[in-house]
């Protein structure tokens, strides 16, 4: 099958020329054009920013002297436009001064006139090459970024955005990365996220977690075992470790890996070998390990409850994953994309073209704001989707999300009438005195009557009662 062209081998690369004297213009038109390059000519500095408005050059040739604006005047301003293509410098001054200004201001290179034809052709056709190189990374960096920002990593947070470019830098190599956060914090996600995009995507992606085994089924899980190491097997058994080969292995926790099997772990790492349970001979493997950690590892090696050899195997590259309550900017993209996961799952609160419907109210939304998320992303993940199967319309209020949370929102509430809310007190806080005294208002009316203070106040009864336990109100000593 032939490979498929790239669109940008099929148009031709465009230069633009910005030089005042005739001659010069002519004999770099005549030129680069016979070399297949679209050249655009203009006549002096304020003509070449015109043009740069409308068309996206390959490179600029700019000369030094011109009657209206210097050739580094010109580099600097397209440099506040433009930080990527490559511009050169035109001069017949040629001497190391004007090359340090030139590349001070911006430019790629310089050449004095009279040029060398050939030599001026070859640094033009590197320079395009190199730009253009560094677009495509960059192009594959970003989409790199979307892809896990809305299929699986979702955020725009700094802290999320650096993660994600050191993702992006760490995955096509073959070190060994730990991952630490804190639990539900998507560290298994960042795992995936650099398999997938290294050079062993196509191979196996092997999670373990020690944790719930002990010491002897784990290592017969990890390394495998033959038929008589085993109590009551009929066969032996190939191990993680061996189903990973050529692949990638994923330690969830490595923390709990314990010290007897912790020693033969680095001689995995170090030697790229191991011995099955009860085997005589070792077996050798090529596996890149990726191991994830809510323990303080550094805490654990003073402590003598980890091996400081294999912390710092495994400490080559560290990638720290930001609690959710440190990327709170995140929790809007992050609820849109629980909500619309699970409303497909549901089959709730799909439109016609396939969008999900569904959003929480400013109450229930200022609650989910100020909560402190000790679960993270995947405790958020959970009260979405409990809003997604409570809610009966297309606005999930507080009344769907789970009672710790409605505690955990800690109000300050005016309960007697000499009582004021403190100077300091939020937006949030105010609006929530209002709505406390005018349901206690409508409960007085209707004799402390939920249902018809419910009715009166057209919201449903469930709600009345979240507002009323949320707002603290003394239902009980009210109707006495």
């Amino acid at each position: 099958m032939p490979e498929t062209e790239n669109p940008e081998d099929l148009t031709p690369q465009r230069i633009l020329v910005i030089d005042d004297e005739d001659d010069i213009r002519e004999s770099l038109d005549a030129l680069l054009s016979l070399e297949g390059f679209a050249v655009d000519l203009a006549v002096n500095a304020s003509d070449g920013l015109q043009r740069l408005e409308s068309p996206v050059y390959d490179l600029i040739l700019v000369d030094l002297m011109m009657p209206d604006k210097s050739g580094i005047e010109l580099i600097q301003e397209i440099r506040h436009r433009d930080r990527e293509t490559p511009i050169f410098l035109i001069t017949a001054y040629g001497s190391v001064k004007v090359a340090v200004e030139a590349i001070k201001a911006g430019a790629s290179d310089y050449f004095s006139k009279p040029w060398d034809n050939e030599k001026l052709l070859i640094e033009i056709r590197r320079m395009i090459a190199g730009a253009r190189l560094t677009r495509e990374n960059l192009a594959l960096k970003r989409a790199l970024k979307q892809r896990y920002r809305f299929e699986n990593i979702v955020g725009k947070s700094d802290r999320m955005m650096k993660a994600l470019d050191l993702v992006a830098q760490v995955a096509p190599s073959r070190s060994t990365i730990l991952i630490a956060g804190e639990g539900g914090t998507g560290k298994e996600l960042i795992a995936k996220a650099i398999h997938a995009n290294s050079t062993r995507a196509d191979q196996s992606f092997v999670a373990i977690n020690s944790g719930s085994l002990p010491v002897d089924l784990f290592e017969a899980s990890l390394f495998g075992h033959v038929r008589e190491a085993v109590a009551g097997a009929t066969s032996g058994r190939k191990g993680q470790l061996e189903t990973a080969n050529r692949g990638t292995i994923f330690f969830e926790e490595i923390a709990t890996v314990p010290m007897e099997t912790q020693a033969k772990l680095l001689r995995v790492i170090q030697e790229k070998e191991f011995r099955p349970v009860g085997a005589a001979d070792v077996l050798k493997v090529d596996v890149r390990i990726l191991a994830a950690t809510s323990a303080d590892l550094r805490k654990m090696v003073e402590e003598g409850r980890f091996r400081e050899d294999l912390f710092q195997r495994l400490n080559v590259i560290a990638i720290p994953v930001p609690p959710l309550r440190e990327r709170k900017e995140d929790l809007p993209l992050l609820i849109d994309h629980f909500f619309d996961l699970y409303c497909h799952e549901n089959d709730k609160f799909i439109d016609a073209d396939g969008r999900c419907t569904l959003k929480f109210d400013a109450e229930a939304l200022q609650i989910l704001v100020e909560y402190n998320w000790p679960g993270n992303v995947r405790e958020l993940e959970n009260v979405v989707e409990r809003a997604v199967v409570l809610s009966a319309s297309g606005v999930a209020g507080a009344d769907v999300l789970p009672e710790h949370l409605l505690h955990s929102a800690g109000l300050r509430i005016r309960h007697g009438e000499g009582e004021t809310l403190p100077p300091d007190a939020s937006l949030f806080e105010m609006v929530a005195d209002f709505e406390r005294g005018r349901i206690l208002e409508f409960l007085e009316r209707c004799n402390f009557s939920q249902t018809e203070t419910a009715e009166v106040l057209r919201i449903p009864l469930s709600t009345l009662n979240q507002k009323i336990k949320r707002l603290q109100i003394d239902v009980k000593r009210r109707g006495a």
